[in-house]
């Protein structure tokens, strides 16, 4: 990939956290983990620094690599759970609306197979992902929860349903007898966060689904990722990646919180101690900048 300007001003604002892509997302601040309530990751900064919207009925746009400004079906859905959240934490209708602006996207946006078409503007070829499918789910069940109207939640298991399909055959997840990945980019290597968000949209699921098939997907893949967490850390930082890309700090962040919200579903101390493991490496001047170091390397390298 060649080093333009637009993505040496697109590596700096995320390495920096100046992204609204890449705003603050800490634990949920209105989560359960026995009903559907907020989301487990707060995504209300997606919302409050971009408060232009609110009174409008434009969705947030965000630029593409030619610098035009499109739908991307990730934003549009992490904007609406951060407006839920803000909705239950706030009672204030203008949230609840926005929410429903974005519910009435993902429902006119989705394919008849159950994908929304994420990366249209930068992989054509491979155009699902996981972590899409997970978060349109979580969206759609919230609006199912909220409303009482099944046609919410039957998107929201057509979603999961071709989350579950194989890359193999067109869907998003990597599976054999004794593993579940569920993978962000079908054309690379799992990517944890990504593969994370795709287990809360099954664990949603699981909660106002009578179907076992959610609940037995989130247990295989949740096993699998406990098997498999030692391949994202690295020894002084955590990992974006299988292939070996460092996380860049703001992801570091998400990983942390990412854990918080897997422990407080599955109390397995294992994420607890990799929260706190990486917690560490944070507070370390040494350890966080030689992460920073290696990540700008990184994507010099790219």
């Amino acid at each position: 990939m060649s080093i333009s300007t637009f993505n040496i001003k697109k590596w700096y604002r995320m390495l920096r956290g100046k992204s609204i892509l890449h705003v603050n997302q800490g634990l949920g601040r209105c989560f359960s983990t026995t009903d559907i309530c907020g989301y487990y990751n707060d995504l209300t900064e997606k919302v409050t620094k971009m408060p232009e919207l609110l009174n409008c009925d434009e969705l947030p746009h965000v630029e593409d690599e030619r610098g035009e400004q499109i739908l991307f079906p990730v934003a549009v859905f992490q904007y609406g759970l951060g407006a839920y959240d803000l909705y239950l934490l706030k009672h204030d209708e203008r949230y609840l609306k926005k929410f429903y602006q974005c519910v009435c996207w993902a429902m006119q946006n989705q394919e008849s197979s159950g994908a929304w078409n994420n990366f249209f503007f930068i992989y054509p070829r491979t155009p699902y992902g996981a972590m899409c499918q997970g978060e349109g789910t979580s969206l759609l069940i919230r609006a199912y929860k909220h409303s009482g109207n099944k046609i919410y939640l039957e998107a929201a298991q057509k979603a999961l349903d071709f989350m579950l399909i194989s890359v193999t055959n067109g869907g998003t997840s990597d599976e054999t007898e004794e593993r579940l990945l569920l993978l962000e980019y079908t054309h690379r290597t799992a990517v944890l966060n990504g593969w994370i968000f795709a287990l809360f949209g099954l664990y949603d699921a699981a909660l106002v689904c009578d179907s076992r098939v959610y609940r037995d997907a989130f247990d295989k893949s949740l096993h699998t990722l406990i098997k498999s967490l030692h391949d994202f850390d690295c020894g002084y930082w955590s990992i974006y990646s299988r292939d070996g890309k460092i996380a860049s700090p703001f992801y570091h962040d998400l990983h942390i919180a990412q854990m918080q919200a897997l422990y407080a579903m599955t109390h397995n101390k294992l994420f607890l101690e990799y929260s706190e493991r990486w917690t560490a490496y944070k507070k370390s001047f040494w350890k966080s900048k030689k992460a920073f170091v290696k990540k700008v390397f990184q994507k010099i390298r790219e």
